[in-house]
């Protein structure tokens, strides 16, 4: 659970450390502001995929469904910046699927965590498996993140991908084909 107290305390701390006067106009209701808006950046830490999973459809089918360019942002765990770019999602169904806006939500409850893309790609992947059931997931992650952009390489633009493959994606690569052939 989020310590709004704790929070604006190390803030406070924080601009002390950068020598900032935290008695500034400016940065007089900083720490307030930090502590609300971090209860919305991080609000995935309490909760939990299933919640937006469990509810699925019957269907008579098992055709590839896929989800594409579902936008996130999410914050690395290794430097407490942002990363953020688009998620695309296939799963193939047996007999059950999930409402479209589920998918988005999945994403939203990863990626609203302190986290790395690569874990990110699973997390979303292994909650589908789990709460769905289909034969096989693939997620795929495209992200540019601002510790590359903003610091040490300064590589602004550069593109991290990941991919998480699971069932039936990890042994027919026409099924991945066909998931690449359709994000075009």
């Amino acid at each position: 659970m989020i310590d709004q107290d704790k929070i604006k305390q190390a803030v406070r701390l924080l601009l002390e450390g950068i020598g900032e006067d935290i008695s500034r106009e400016g940065l007089l209701d900083t720490p307030d502001r930090i502590a609300r808006m971090y209860e919305e950046l991080y609000g995935g830490m309490e909760e939990d995929a299933g919640t937006h999973l469990s509810r699925t459809f019957h269907v008579n089918n098992s055709e590839m469904v896929v989800e594409k360019d579902i936008t996130f942002y999410s914050t690395c765990e290794h430097h407490l910046l942002p990363f953020y770019g688009k998620v695309h999602i296939a799963y193939i169904p047996d007999g059950e699927v999930v409402g479209l806006s589920k998918l988005a939500r999945t994403v939203e409850v990863f990626a609203r965590r302190l986290q790395i893309q690569e874990k990110l790609t699973g997390q979303i992947a292994d909650a589908l498996m789990t709460f769905v059931h289909p034969k096989g997931v693939l997620v795929m992650v495209e992200a540019e993140h601002m510790c590359m952009t903003m610091r040490g390489i300064k590589k602004p633009g550069s593109q991290t991908v990941t991919l998480a493959r699971r069932g039936v994606f990890e042994t027919d690569p026409g099924l991945e084909e066909r998931f690449f052939h359709l994000l075009k």
